[in-house]
């Protein structure tokens, strides 16, 4: 399934839209190339649940901790790792002993470190300008959650495809 938006701001009211039907524990794979949107759909879903704080791009941090309305949330930005041992030095398996909500970016270069996905979310620039964000869960919960989103001004494909 997936939803195409027009612009940065139909991707965060999406975003806004998701983050009301999300519970933890959950893990959530953010993929794509530079640039298409991932940190800003992460921004909106850590906005919508409550973070009032700026929330920055964990890119040279690697990971940021914010308290939200459903619980602790990690947003993991991987694009600068060299090895995905690196995580160790960050104290990777400390956060995993707690439920949390994971928003990771670039999610393989942490591979065999990171908790597996219940949902990947796949951001694409479209040959018009416009953005796709393609659905894949890994979870019976996360087509809940896929179901119960209302279609806004998005535009959602009707297939499930």
């Amino acid at each position: 399934m997936h939803w195409d938006f027009a612009d940065a701001e139909a991707c965060r009211d999406w975003g806004r839209q998701f983050a009301l039907r999300i519970h933890i524990p959950a893990v959530i794979y953010l993929e794509g190339d530079l640039g298409v949107g991932k940190t800003t759909l992460a921004q909106a879903i850590l906005k919508a649940l409550g973070v009032t704080q700026n929330i920055k791009s964990p890119t040279y941090t690697l990971m940021e901790q914010y308290p939200t309305r459903i619980g602790p949330a990690l947003h993991l930005d991987l694009y600068r790792l060299q090895e995905p041992e690196e995580l160790e030095f960050i104290g990777i398996r400390d956060y995993l002993t707690e439920p949390a909500l994971w928003l990771v970016e670039w999610p393989e270069r942490g591979a065999g470190f990171l908790p597996p996905a219940d949902l990947s979310l796949t951001l694409r620039i479209l040959d018009n300008g416009s953005h796709r964000l393609e659905w894949q869960g890994h979870q019976p919960r996360t087509l809940r959650w896929a179901k119960s989103l209302p279609s806004l001004s998005i535009g959602r494909d009707g297939d499930g495809g």
